[in-house]
């Protein structure tokens, strides 16, 4: 996966979170599988920021970011801020 295919990823899942939460915005607010989509998609873009980060990581280092490997999201997810 190149940054591009990254950077593209990250637009979509922004999109479509977009999209949910324009949706609600009628006042409808969010159904339950809308809430757990969300929660799909934030866990996705931490993914994708992480890989992002990864291979910016092994570029400094001179090494190839092609390398860099998506983490299980119950690694991401577990980072402290």
């Amino acid at each position: 996966m190149t940054d591009p295919d990254i950077f593209e990823r990250i637009n979509a899942l922004s999109a479509e979170e977009e999209r949910l939460f324009e949706a609600a915005g009628d006042g409808s607010g969010l159904s339950p599988a809308d809430v757990d989509r969300l929660a799909a998609i934030r866990v996705e873009l931490d993914r994708a920021y992480d890989l992002l980060h990864q291979r910016e990581a092994k570029r400094a280092a001179g090494l190839d970011p092609s390398d860099a490997t998506p983490r299980p999201a119950e690694i991401v997810e577990g980072y402290e801020q």
